[in-house]
């Protein structure tokens, strides 16, 4: 904006000092102020596990290497070892804000060991980032749209709650669905040793704190599960 105004005074400028008396004036048009951004949008959020908190651990943040798939890690892994609260296979996930589902995997198949291979070799030929490549490794999910361009999906789950379905409107703080370790590789190889909750907040078409430095990211989750009343 600054550049820009910068530009048309100077050409204004320019059109007033011609020698000839004819010369037509540069017109500056008004440009409209922005609006103040809308700080409510990324606060106001529960954690997604009761009494939960975020990990101290930065490899359970967004942007930590995931050299299994060869690609960075896109939430927050709420895991038992690192966390405020107990969790384990079967613990309730609640509904981070209110919002409407968008998908509820009631009819998830598990990871076989044919898709697993699979999806190395889609790995190995540089496709770890591919979008079906990632669903594929979050296993079971429920995604959850808040409006504003704000989806939260959480993913890896044991089983969705007999009462979530795409369409339906819940608020902070429903039981949404359950731990597990779905389409996590552990699932096959040492089943219940990753039973975790992965939680991922995208905003647009990306993810939260994309490319920014740890201690950047972790300020934004802080700010993410302040209450809208504090200061």
């Amino acid at each position: 904006m600054f550049l820009c105004c910068v530009a048309l005074l100077a050409a204004a400028c320019s059109g007033a000092s011609g020698s000839s008396s004819t010369a037509t004036p540069a017109i500056v048009r008004a440009t409209a102020t922005p609006a103040a951004p809308d700080l409510t949008v990324f606060r106001g959020f529960i954690y997604p596990i009761k009494g939960g908190c975020l990990p101290e651990g930065d490899q359970l943040m967004p942007n930590a290497p995931r050299a299994y798939r060869g690609g960075i890690h896109e939430g927050v892994d709420f895991y038992d070892y690192d966390n405020c609260a107990k969790i384990g296979k079967g613990t309730a996930i609640l509904a981070a804000k209110d919002g409407v589902v968008l998908r509820a995997d009631h009819d998830y198949q598990s990871l076989s060991e044919a898709e697993l291979l699979a999806a190395d070799k889609r790995i190995s030929e540089g496709h770890a980032n591919d979008a079906d490549v990632l669903d594929l490794f979050r296993g079971r999910q429920v995604w959850i749209d808040h409006g504003k361009g704000i989806v939260t999906r959480y993913a890896h789950t044991s089983d969705i709650a007999a009462n979530i379905h795409v369409g339906d409107a819940v608020h902070a703080g429903d039981i949404i669905a359950f731990v597990g370790d779905s389409g996590t590789p552990e699932s096959i190889s040492d089943p219940g040793a990753e039973e975790h909750l992965h939680f991922e907040l995208r905003t647009g078409d990306t993810f939260l704190g994309k490319g920014l430095p740890a201690a950047d990211v972790r300020a934004l989750y802080e700010r993410l599960f302040t209450p809208l009343e504090a200061p």
